[in-house]
């Protein structure tokens, strides 16, 4: 009897798994879900970072034009009393007036470059250029991680349908693009 009821046993289950197969696929691809979303929280991490920084560099960029433009402006004055002064100076030999004149000569010359402070004209526009490099240099990066995440979240709809059409080939399709967007992420963000 022992005989009989595991060999009924066997064939109820193996009719069992005939109607209703174990899905290994489903479980794989649920596996690589998994995986994919975290590589995607990773890399929206370092583009919500990259984006953070480029506001910040962008701000300190404006700040500086502005402060540039300032500098400019009071250049420009200074330059024009010393013109002024320097003209009334010539024509009635006040003493006074030179000594105004030589005084904003030297206020000029000190707004348009002050070397020493590092706040005149001249400085300000070189520190600008090298900002506005940095503040572009992190919207490439952002734009890199952009592309990195979007890459991740088609790879998680992939393997989504391949979960569905128990197309395998969607589940590789899904592995590769995953791995080829995570690995960029993190190269962008390391390295770039």
């Amino acid at each position: 009897m022992d005989g009989i009821e595991t060999a009924t046993d066997s064939l109820e289950r193996h009719q069992h798994l005939k109607e209703h197969p174990e899905a290994h696929h489903a479980r794989r691809m649920a596996l690589v879900i998994g995986i994919l979303a975290a590589a995607l929280a990773i890399c929206e991490m370092g583009e919500k970072s990259a984006q953070n920084d480029y506001i910040a560099k962008q701000i300190a960029v404006s700040d500086t034009w502005a402060f540039y433009q300032a500098k400019s402006i009071k250049a420009d004055i200074a330059s024009s009393q010393a013109a002024t002064l320097s003209a009334l100076a010539t024509h009635g030999s006040d003493a006074t007036a030179q000594a105004l004149a030589r005084a904003a000569e030297a206020r000029a010359a000190k707004e348009a470059s002050d070397p020493a402070g590092r706040e005149g004209k001249a400085q300000l526009k070189q520190q600008a250029l090298r900002q506005t490099e940095a503040r572009d240099h992190q919207l490439e990066r952002y734009h890199f991680l952009e592309i990195a995440v979007g890459a991740l979240q088609i790879a998680i709809v992939l393997a989504s349908v391949s979960v569905v059409t128990e197309i395998v080939a969607f589940g590789f399709a899904a592995i590769g693009l995953g791995a080829l967007a995570f690995v960029g992420g993190i190269g962008v963000m390391a390295f770039l």
